[in-house]
């Protein structure tokens, strides 16, 4: 009899190992293959968040087939500790090993409503917009210039639940313009000390959240605006007249205001770096303009006979050489162009009508150039009189 109780206890514990076994494939299967979800959404996870609570979120918007195994795969994947804030894109059919992997791994958020504050050359412009799922597309719903009256929807939308701002800086922006705009956005605290050094600030994309510090906010450009031009420095060409990480800021943040053109950055700093090979005055109206706005207003008009000639830091008409500082924030694509010029004879350039620029090796090309650029200015003078 005991022998029989022996042999029936054993068999009873393979059944348990086999179902066991057959319990976890199959669970496996759930946590990798494609899920439930018909149509894509925007998951928003709040700070403070559990994976527990998570994972009933998702099993009652039917991105997952079981809360418990969704828990277990990412207890057994060693990340359900790793739940981070923010919205994020679930795609139709999405396993739950992907979710996990999404809403585990941070950076940006890839969905949801967000302020967007751009700061450009002349303005900041608000723009709050939200992302239809079912297309990955932003569909802007308020926008206005930061400085003037918010209008009553943004108030009302910036301040609802789940909703992130990012703060987006056009390359060329000056320091003083950029800590202008950070004063004046609400979502940030505290007191910017002094403003950063021209050029030393990335023009890029950063995440704010609620209570940021300005100053932090600046100390985080900084070391990305560093890290971007040790990276170029280490990659620079031999034979450039330029002997300092310095020096290539500066011929960046020129190169960032004489052309909006990728294409054409390295044929720029092809001219300056020639000039400066010959002794040449480095003759850029931009820097000459900084030096009467020192980066805090836009001149907006030309410059006048009086102002090429008279004599700062940062007239390059009268002065040999490099300016005494850098006239913008340059990207990281100007700062490339800096170190890594094109190799040409060119000597000049002048705007071509078209958005891009006419360049030559004489000054009787160059002339010629000028000559068709002015009638090209000419004609749209009179074209707007009509």
């Amino acid at each position: 009899m005991w022998r029989s109780i022996a042999s029936n206890g054993f068999n009873l514990l393979i059944l348990l190992a086999l179902l066991i076994g057959a319990l976890a494939v199959w669970g496996k299967a759930q946590y990798y293959n494609a899920g439930p979800l018909g149509n894509a959404i925007c998951l928003q996870v709040d700070r403070g968040t559990t994976m527990r609570s998570l994972s009933q979120t998702l099993y009652e918007k039917n991105a997952i087939s079981s809360a418990p195994i969704f828990r277990m795969g990412a207890e057994y994947t060693g990340k359900a500790g790793d739940l981070k804030a923010g919205n994020f894109l679930l795609d139709t059919a999405i396993s739950m090993a992907d979710i996990t992997e999404i809403v585990t791994k941070g950076g940006a958020n890839s969905c949801g409503a967000e302020v967007v504050y751009r700061i450009g050359i002349t303005a900041t412009q608000v723009q709050v917009r939200e992302m239809d799922p079912s297309t990955s597309q932003f569909e802007e719903k308020v926008s206005f210039t930061l400085g003037q009256d918010a209008p009553e929807a943004f108030k009302e939308l910036s301040q609802e639940l789940g909703i992130r701002h990012r703060l987006a800086i056009a390359e060329g922006v000056t320091s003083f313009k950029i800590v202008e705009a950070l004063n004046e956005i609400d979502v940030l605290s505290g007191e910017v000390l002094n403003i950063p050094p021209e050029g030393t600030l990335a023009p890029d994309s950063f995440e704010l959240r609620q209570g940021d510090d300005r100053q932090a906010l600046l100390l985080k450009m900084q070391a990305a605006q560093e890290a971007i031009l040790n990276e170029a420095w280490d990659q620079r060409e031999e034979g450039l007249p330029i002997t300092s990480k310095e020096d290539a800021l500066i011929l960046a943040s020129i190169i960032e205001k004489e052309t909006g053109q990728t294409d054409e950055r390295a044929l720029v700093a092809s001219v300056f770096v020639n000039r400066l090979n010959k002794g040449m005055p480095l003759q850029t109206d931009p820097s000459v303009i900084y030096g009467i706005t020192l980066g805090k207003d836009i001149l907006g008009r030309g410059l006048r006979q009086s102002e090429l000639r008279k004599d700062t830091p940062w007239n390059t008409y009268v002065n040999k050489g490099l300016p005494k500082t850098p006239i913008a924030n340059p990207g990281r694509k100007s700062i490339l162009a800096a170190v890594s010029p094109a190799q040409s004879d060119y000597l000049f350039f002048v705007a071509d009508g078209s958005g891009g620029h006419a360049f030559a090796v004489t000054l009787a090309e160059h002339n010629k150039n000028v000559a068709k650029w002015r009638a090209i200015e000419a004609e749209r003078r009179n074209s707007q009189g009509d």
